[in-house]
């Protein structure tokens, strides 16, 4: 099997040629058709996250070791399969569940693996879907992806999955009043296509990029605003017909920290799904004063999973702007999306599995 690496955080990745992968009990092994680059990945590649007042939370020190392959957004076929496994139809194409718990604690057991204490998350714990081949734990962890290509179902398993856990919970406020997103990106555009589906009401978008709020617009959102405007909370409230009950930030920095709290109406719910960084700014006393929840949401459950799996296959989710780029284009792919280049999603494909049609969509 081919793959790209993480050998040392703060480093490119290295290419890597292995054995190829024999699976043991309930595993099974799939070689890859598409995984796609998440902004996780730049802060895996980077060691940490930025806590904020000087303060890191370091990879090394938190049980992640290297060489690791990245990538928690795969889809793929099975090439291989354990003697406990089970039968599995090699014919269809899988997308993998990436969330995986310990499953023997009370939180696995409650069906929310992804908040799991130990977890064996593919692509950050343990090797992930930057290669040829990836292993999984059991079958369970697989969902068909029916008839859409592969490279549009592999998102869903981050991208997807991470915009509808947040949207559920806020899902009582959707219907009736619209939602402010903080982030233009695949997940962003992603959560507008969710919102769509969930017939909720079309969101206010916000983000820097005026490449990003066209594509916004594109998706659905009833209005994108520059959050560099001075009255930017008046032109939210303006555009969403008074304060928003819910905002989601998908950038997760102490500016849009700021920019939510301010916009959120007394009583609504605040989620930071984003993990740029930094320490929250908010004044203590009007957290009480506004009487507002303040919550994250970090992926989603298998549960959830599943749901958003049907939506698709139904054909209920518009796809985001993809980009092919060949498995060993990872590391400049992660480099423009660290540069903000990246509109949608990148995709990255299999060494055999590149399509040529995408050439000119490539890194240069």
């Amino acid at each position: 099997m081919h793959c790209q690496c993480v050998h040392e955080f703060g480093r490119p990745l290295r290419s890597d040629d292995r054995p190829d992968l024999a699976p043991q009990g309930t595993e099974v092994v799939l070689s890859v058709t598409a995984a796609g680059v998440c902004h996780t990945d730049l802060h895996i590649r980077d060691g940490g996250y930025d806590l904020g007042r000087g303060r890191k939370l370091e990879f090394a020190k938190r049980g992640i070791s290297l060489p690791l392959v990245m990538g928690h957004e795969t889809a793929g076929k099975v090439v291989a399969t354990g003697p406990d496994a089970g039968n599995i139809d090699t014919r269809k194409t899988y997308v993998v569940y990436p969330w995986i718990g310990c499953g023997t604690c009370a939180v696995c057991k409650g069906g929310n693996e992804q908040l799991c204490g130990t977890p064996k998350f593919l692509g950050i714990h343990v090797d992930g879907g930057y290669a040829t081949q990836i292993r999984v734990p059991h079958p369970k962890y697989l969902f068909e992806i029916g008839n859409m290509p592969p490279e549009t179902a592999a998102p869903l398993a981050c991208s997807g999955l991470t915009a509808f856990g947040a949207l559920k919970k806020v899902e009582n406020t959707l219907k009736d009043h619209a939602p402010l997103i903080i982030g233009a990106g695949g997940l962003g555009l992603m959560c507008a296509q969710l919102l769509r589906a969930m017939g909720a009401q079309a969101p206010v978008f916000v983000d820097l990029d005026p490449v990003k709020r066209e594509a916004a617009l594109a998706a659905g959102a009833c209005a994108a605003i520059d959050p560099s405007a001075p009255d930017v909370v008046a032109e939210i409230h303006a555009a969403a017909g008074g304060a928003p009950l819910a905002v989601i930030d998908f950038v997760g920095a102490e500016t849009t920290a700021e920019l939510g709290f301010n916009a959120v109406s007394k009583g609504g719910t605040y989620v930071v799904v984003g993990l740029f960084g930094g320490g929250a700014p908010w004044s203590l006393p009007l957290i009480a004063l506004k009487s507002i929840t303040i919550r994250g949401s970090y992926a989603g459950s298998p549960g959830e999973f599943a749901q958003l799996m049907e939506l698709a296959r139904k054909g209920e989710i518009s796809p985001i702007p993809t980009t092919r780029y060949q498995l060993d284009e990872a590391e400049a792919v992660l480099n423009r999306l660290a540069e903000g280049k990246i509109i949608g999603r990148a995709v990255l494909t299999g060494v055999g599995d590149y399509l040529p049609e995408a050439a000119d969509q490539r890194v240069r």
